[in-house]
């Protein structure tokens, strides 16, 4: 098992554009049920992506805070 998990996001905000500090996480598009396929998101060296699937514009920022910006964008696993 791993020890560790990817980050998950989603955009049910509506913003253009999701300031990440990873480089690798996974796009839902909305929050479930209303989810697109979860689509692995590898920037590599790039410092910016766009989902296939909804066009969510992630750009790489490693000196937030926190995961990302909107704060609201992430998807955490339900308690």
């Amino acid at each position: 098992m791993a020890d560790h998990t990817i980050p998950h996001f989603h955009n049910d905000l509506g913003v253009n554009t999701i300031k990440v500090r990873v480089r690798e996480f996974m796009c839902t598009g909305a929050k479930p049920p209303f989810d697109h396929p979860h689509i692995f998101i590898d920037m590599g060296s790039d410092d910016e992506a766009i989902c296939s699937y909804c066009s969510t514009r992630y750009v790489y920022d490693g000196a937030l805070s926190g995961i990302c910006a909107p704060p609201e964008c992430e998807l955490k696993a339900a308690a």
